[in-house]
């Protein structure tokens, strides 16, 4: 039995303007697991019905832009022409601005917050796929605090175990 179903690396950058926005790139990795026997070959029903956990960091480059550690479950789509789509939902803990203005970045107003990614991918073979994807992070108002939230879009490549 395979541990790690997928690793995924990449580049992304933020997609926000003014004081929310952080400079600089950020390097991403992701680890997928199977604890539902999640198929790519099953129909949607059951593609839907099998999510995927996942682990991944976002690490950031520059002074303004925060690294984050995130897991959840992930729900992948395989369509029968290679393009895949995907959502996934779960948390973030960042070390980004929580609440001062003299700080480059986004104020996030706590250091665990909610994260989820929407994404639309090819898969080349049974083994290779890229993906581009949107990526956000807020606490949904359900902390004291700002919550002007991070929101990034990148590229990544997936390798299928």
């Amino acid at each position: 039995m395979k541990i790690f179903d997928e690793l995924r690396f990449g580049a992304s950058g933020s997609i926000q303007t003014g004081h929310d926005r952080e400079a600089g790139a950020f390097t991403e990795f992701e680890v997928f697991f199977n604890p539902f026997g999640y198929n790519p070959t099953d129909g949607w029903k059951d593609q839907l019905l099998r999510p995927r956990s996942h682990l991944g960091t976002s690490i950031g480059t520059s002074d303004s832009a925060a690294t984050q550690v995130f897991t959840g479950l992930s729900w992948t789509l395989t369509h029968s022409n290679g393009i895949f789509t995907e959502v996934g939902f779960g948390g973030v803990v960042h070390t980004g601005n929580l609440d001062d203005w003299a700080e480059p970045g986004p104020m996030l107003g706590c250091r665990v917050l909610f994260h989820e990614y929407a994404g639309v991918g090819y898969n080349f073979d049974k083994h290779w796929s890229l993906m581009t994807q949107v990526a956000h992070s807020s606490h949904a108002n359900l902390c004291d605090g700002p919550n002007a939230g991070m929101t990034r879009a990148g590229l990544l490549v997936g390798y299928k175990f």
